[in-house]
């Protein structure tokens, strides 16, 4: 008997012909006795011709078996240092030794292999580590394996992205893998024509990657059914979560076959995370390359303190010093982004704007002029930069601050990809002490002062309402002077929503 290994679809075959059961050949593993499993490889073998074994799927209990039996006898390790020793089919390890990668980045090394088992992952990584390849090769196996064409308006396996430019990023990185092959490649995102995505839909898909919201747009139109999806990915899952995206997600969950394969990839684990695991996922497997809240080593930080005012012509003076280097400049939101692009562009710089008020076409034509090199700085808000993976980005600036802490992760990932060097310098003012304390809370370190002298002991100024996460009763007047407030309008109060009722989404 042969054994040959095939990448999560799996598919039984034994001796003579017979399935594993009570009366099939069986051996002992860890004191039990379990049927022994074989599956077809792609291409063909001495045992098994065709390349595609001679039965269906395994159940999930069966691919746990597998693995299972697979780590008792040694079989399998937790790292592999190649990508040809890890049971990916040869045509992907050629695609990828003519693109110059030949050695997987940890993420890879560390997810790949369970999930080429079928196991469910979970993976915790810092952006630019090379996550789209770590769901996207097990995916491209198992689809490469499958028979016939996909059933129409159907996808056999998804990946969930919060942004558009994130969506289109990761079909970009996985067509070429696939390309002269049966497996098909389509994405749906907002800002795009509807009745396009539904005619391209209507034919079916291997793979769907989609944003959530357009997603569940076309299945209210009854343009895509998740009934055959055997494979979801959720990737950038805090983003999604940050963007308000999960009653989406529990409705597209409810529409996807209970015996499938889930994957979880993330930057961040925030406590909702946890929840969304114990839903969605069974019995994942757990790669944590480094710790939720971590930077890139290669990423060089400081902070340079001053006042609001001196941003715009501090940041002119530090984009003058490296005038040939791309850099990224972090807004918060889309008309300070908008504005600060036009600023920009008068001091001499070669600057585009990508941010919620922009259109999906300008959207992409920024990001090509920035990539090919004609836009030397692009500013960005949080939503908007998500899925921008150019290698050359050598600095990114944190022109304000983020409110959610998480946030300031994802940007300053935007640089040192690929295992590049960059740099992320941070402007605080008096009113984003708190914004300040809180990113440095989450990374579990100071940020190096570059200039200006720390706010220490300074109370941020705050609007109404006050930023995400702001304690109670901060920014508000001493006893006295609120005591000598006139009495509310009732009428007024009764016509006007209490701040934080009315919650408004920028990017």
């Amino acid at each position: 008997m042969f054994l040959y290994v095939s990448p999560i679809r799996t598919f039984c075959r034994v001796n003579r012909g017979r399935l594993p059961g009570p009366t099939g050949p069986r051996r002992k593993v860890s004191g039990k006795s379990v049927p022994i499993i074989t599956r077809g490889v792609l291409g063909p073998s001495p045992t098994d011709p065709s390349g595609r074994g001679v039965a269906g799927p395994l159940t999930r209990s069966q691919r746990r078996t597998q693995f299972d039996e697979a780590s008792a006898t040694g079989a399998r390790k937790d790292t592999v240092t190649t990508f040809d020793k890890m049971g990916l089919p040869k045509r992907l390890v050629t695609r990828l030794a003519e693109a110059g990668i030949t050695e997987p980045t940890p993420v890879q090394a560390r997810a790949i292999p369970p999930a080429l088992e079928g196991r469910d992952v979970i993976g915790l990584a810092q952006t630019g580590t090379g996550k789209t390849a770590a769901f996207g090769l097990p995916l491209l196996t198992a689809l490469s394996e499958t028979r016939g064409k996909p059933v129409p308006k159907t996808a056999r396996a998804l990946v969930l992205a919060p942004t558009r430019e994130l969506v289109k990023q990761i079909a970009e990185s996985l067509r070429p893998l696939v390309a002269g092959t049966p497996v098909s490649v389509e994405t749906v995102v907002g800002g795009a024509s509807l009745s396009a995505q539904e005619k391209r839909m209507a034919r079916g898909a291997d793979l769907l990657v989609a944003t959530p919201g357009r997603l569940i747009d076309l299945m209210g139109r009854g343009a895509v059914v998740l009934a055959e999806t055997r494979f979801l990915v959720l990737d950038e899952a805090d983003q999604m979560l940050d963007l308000g995206f999960i009653h989406a997600l529990r409705r597209i969950a409810a529409k996807l076959p209970k015996e499938r394969q889930t994957m979880l990839f993330s930057a961040t684990m925030p406590k909702q995370m946890d929840e969304i695991a114990a839903s969605y996922l069974t019995d994942p497997v757990r790669v944590e390359v480094t710790p939720p809240g971590t930077a890139v080593d290669k990423i060089l930080q400081s902070v340079h303190f001053l006042e609001k005012a001196e941003k715009t012509g501090r940041l002119i003076e530090l984009l003058d010093g490296h005038r040939d280097d791309r850099a990224i400049v972090f807004g918060r939101t889309k008309h300070g982004a908008e504005r600060l692009s036009k600023q920009l562009e008068r001091a001499g710089f070669a600057t585009a704007s990508i941010h919620g008020n922009k259109s999906q076409g300008q959207r992409d034509r920024a990001i090509k002029a920035f990539r090919a090199g004609d836009v030397r700085v692009l500013v960005a808000t949080d939503v908007a930069a998500r899925g921008i993976d150019i290698p050359e980005v050598r600095h990114v600036y944190n022109f304000d601050l983020p409110n959610v802490p998480d946030n300031y992760v994802h940007r300053i990932g935007r640089t040192a990809r690929a295992g590049a060097d960059g740099a992320a310098i941070a402007f605080c003012s008096p009113e984003e002490v708190s914004e300040l304390r809180a990113i440095q809370k989450v990374m579990g370190t100071a940020i190096p002062v570059a200039s200006g002298t720390p706010w220490e002991g300074l109370e941020p100024k705050q609007s109404r309402g006050g930023p995400r996460g702001a304690s109670k009763g901060a920014g508000k007047p001493p006893a006295k002077a609120r005591a000598r407030r006139r009495p509310r309008n009732k009428n007024r109060a009764a016509a006007c929503p209490p701040w934080g009722a009315v919650a408004t989404l920028t990017g």
